[in-house]
């Protein structure tokens, strides 16, 4: 018997849909279970939240959203196993964005700092500015704060010391910058952790941390080798305030 071509003969017969599945009772008490829950949590987080429900509307609102999650959640009563599965998983896609967005309300004001912790944590002794006037430096890994700066557009970098009266070169970096050493006179003496210390008073045309900028700024030169120029009292006094917070060397100053 021939069978009839694409153009002839009757159209085969459309697959019948099967009737959706009848929710068992194991179904219904699983959803009466979880709403139950969820109702109990709810309760116990308004009574320990300082914004209870004090007004009618707050009541309307939040008798109109139960009733709806609990008419959508029903429908996963009549799916099968695998569209329950589905329903589920969006379900969890969703949760997580709404917790990522009320995570990202709540430390908006964190996040908000975050571009500027991450210049710091990558350059370190580069001072950031944070606000009008202010400039933050994250500490090292030693504790210390380390932070560079520019003696007559030289870049140098400077050991914030507050037990330091003044602010100091090592013959390093002032040799690295052109200062004659020759013409010094190291007739200045300080107590050092190594004992009696010399030094030669010399001035800056300009120094610049950041932009903070000061001009015929008086410095000494150190005559014994140092690790690092020290940046003392001479330059924070004359800042509007400096603070040391949350791991950050905080300067703030007027023009």
């Amino acid at each position: 018997m021939s069978h009839p071509g694409p153009w002839g003969g009757e159209p085969p017969p459309e697959p019948q849909e099967a009737p959706p599945p009848r929710a068992s009772w194991r179904r219904w008490l699983v959803w009466f279970v979880v709403v139950s829950a969820g109702l109990a949590v709810l309760g116990l987080l308004l009574r320990a939240s300082p914004w209870a429900l004090r007004e009618t509307n707050d009541w309307f609102y939040l008798a109109w959203g139960g009733l709806l999650a609990a008419a959508l959640s029903t429908g996963l009563l009549r799916a099968t196993r695998r569209q329950a599965l589905h329903g589920l998983g969006y379900a969890a896609i969703w949760a997580g964005i709404v917790l990522v967005l009320a995570v990202g309300y709540l430390y908006r004001a964190e996040l908000s700092e975050a571009p500027q912790r991450l210049r710091m944590a990558l350059n370190i002794g580069e001072p950031v500015a944070t606000g009008e006037r202010e400039l933050r430096v994250a500490q090292d890994a030693s504790g210390a704060f380390v932070i560079v700066g520019q003696v007559n557009g030289q870049r140098v970098l400077f050991l914030v010391d507050t037990g330091a009266t003044n602010t100091v070169l090592s013959p390093a970096d002032a040799q690295r910058i052109g200062v004659d050493m020759a013409s010094l006179r190291f007739d200045q003496t300080s107590e050092t952790a190594n004992g009696l210390g010399y030094g030669a008073q010399w001035t800056a045309e300009r120094l610049e941390i950041g932009p903070i900028r000061r001009d015929r700024f008086p410095m000494d030169v150190n005559q014994a080798p140092m690790s690092a120029s020290l940046l003392g009292m001479s330059f924070l006094n004359t800042l509007d305030s400096y603070e040391v917070r949350g791991g950050q060397l905080i300067l703030r100053w007027r023009e």
